[in-house]
């Protein structure tokens, strides 16, 4: 029975992780802005395929580093203190790109965004999943994955204004600071304003409160009663703190327990989940999607006016998966889309294979992946990967499923330059296709139905079925 939530508690656990989720703004903001600048630096710097490869994965790679450490960090110091790491070093990376003398210089900067990102990555939905009410859990988190798509459209808009600027400018001749950034290499415009955004999030955090749950963890009880009485009202909030109590109290506290029989299922389900979000190809499209339209005989202008395309639809169905998440369900959502972006994959291998990516058809089948991932893999992996691990240990247990998706991402963008070249477009998507359809019957038979179970319900569910006997 779903609990009514006392005067004025409404927008207070909406504000909240709405703040936090600005976080996926950010990690949206810098993944897709280097896809208008690739153009650019190809030609200044004269990149080929595998220097390409290395300055977008590079960043990648710093994202594992920084999910893998973050949560160990988060689960000794709070995640909001962590949040606030992230906005530093989303400003560091943006000025830093913005005023790069180097293209290692540049790398440089990218990799220190790298790390925001995958601390944010890991922090932002862990924070919303512990933040929310049970029964509006699922759209909440999934809050995060549309701030996500906003901040991508967001880096499309950018790239296509600067790039307009830069192609009208009139003003050839000028040596001055803003003609070199925005019209001479316009492409650290476009890195540098990722500053905008991390400056906001630094201000809105001052307002974030500590995760009521690890305030429990910690002991510090009274400030958890006080938070969850204003999300839930102070009757329910003694209930989830007891409740919270008692969880912990069975649980050893250590990264370790994992590996026991109980835990073993949702371990893997934060391993492949991730990775068949990975493997679908999502991030090929992100990053490279102005090279695959020029492949097609679209023009960069174009290209570029296409990613905006993209990033509506992202937008659009994510939405989708916000409003329905908590109503018809994690299960149903996953396994639609998940057999969508498998059709649409191999689809869209055939349309390069017989060279029918003229006109419409190439953005009318990229935009039918979009559609499926952003109301599925996107959203769904991260509300289920912060649903599903102990209390004490989630920060470093959600750090396994944020790291996994570092990895894959980082395997996806430095491979596809290569698989362009030699499997050519239509044998790379056939490959994300076969591997999206493998992921359909991994998800069919590992992941659970969680809608409207709190945290700790999830939790003792696991704990009382050892076996690992589905919780549908």
């Amino acid at each position: 029975m779903r609990e009514t939530l006392p005067t004025g508690s409404r927008s207070y656990w909406v504000i909240i992780p709405l703040i936090a989720s600005l976080g996926g703004f950010l990690f949206g903001f810098d993944t897709a802005v280097i896809s208008g600048a690739i153009s650019f630096l190809e030609a200044q710097y004269k990149l080929d395929s595998i220097s390409l490869g290395w300055l977008v994965s590079s960043a990648l790679i710093t994202c594992i580093v920084g999910a893998g450490f973050t949560g160990m960090l988060s689960d000794l110091y709070g995640r909001r203190r962590l949040l606030f790491v992230c906005a530093a070093l989303f400003l560091a990376s943006a000025f830093g790109c913005a005023f790069a003398g180097s293209f290692t210089i540049l790398v440089l900067a990218r990799m220190v965004g790298g790390l925001a990102i995958g601390a944010a990555s890991m922090l932002s939905p862990l924070y919303i999943a512990e933040f929310a009410p049970a029964h509006l859990r699922g759209g909440l988190v999934a809050l995060y994955q549309f701030a996500i798509t906003l901040g991508i459209l967001a880096a499309y808009f950018s790239n296509a204004g600067l790039a307009y600027l830069a192609a009208s400018s009139t003003n050839g001749g000028s040596t001055s600071l803003e003609h070199w950034i925005f019209v001479a290499e316009p492409w650290r415009a476009m890195l540098g304003a990722e500053g905008v955004p991390a400056i906001v999030f630094s201000v809105l955090l001052i307002f974030v409160p500590e995760s009521p749950r690890w305030l429990v963890e910690k002991g510090k009880v009274e400030d958890a009663r006080a938070i969850l009485s204003r999300i839930s009202g102070p009757v329910v909030a003694d209930r989830e703190i007891d409740e919270i109590k008692q969880i912990v109290a069975m649980e050893s506290g250590s990264i370790w327990q994992l590996l026991e029989p109980r835990w073993r299922r949702p371990l893997l389900i934060g391993i492949v989940l991730p990775l068949a979000a990975q493997f679908s190809g999502i991030n090929s499209i992100i990053y490279y999607g102005p090279k695959i339209f020029e492949q097609a005989g679209l023009s960069l202008g174009a290209s570029l006016g296409g990613q905006i395309t993209v990033g509506l639809i992202l937008c659009f169905f994510t939405l989708l998966a916000l409003w329905k998440v908590d109503s018809w369900g994690r299960r149903p959502l996953l396994l639609a889309g998940t057999l969508g972006c498998a059709i649409a994959l191999m689809l869209l291998g055939l349309a390069f294979q017989y060279q029918v990516t003229s006109g419409p058809m190439l953005l009318v089948l990229i935009s039918l992946f979009l559609a499926c991932f952003a109301f599925s893999l996107g959203p769904i992996c991260w509300i289920v990967i912060s649903e599903i691990f102990p209390t004490s240990i989630r920060g470093r247990a959600m750090s396994i499923g944020t790291l996994t998706v570092w990895i894959g991402c980082a395997l996806v963008s430095q491979t596809f330059p290569w698989m362009l070249e030699t499997l050519k477009p239509s044998g790379t998507f056939w490959l994300y296709g076969i591997f999206t359809g493998i992921s359909f019957f991994t998800v069919w038979l590992l992941v659970p139905e969680t809608k409207g179970k709190s945290l700790e319900k999830i939790e003792l569910e696991w704990q009382t079925k050892p076996s690992g006997k589905p919780l549908l």
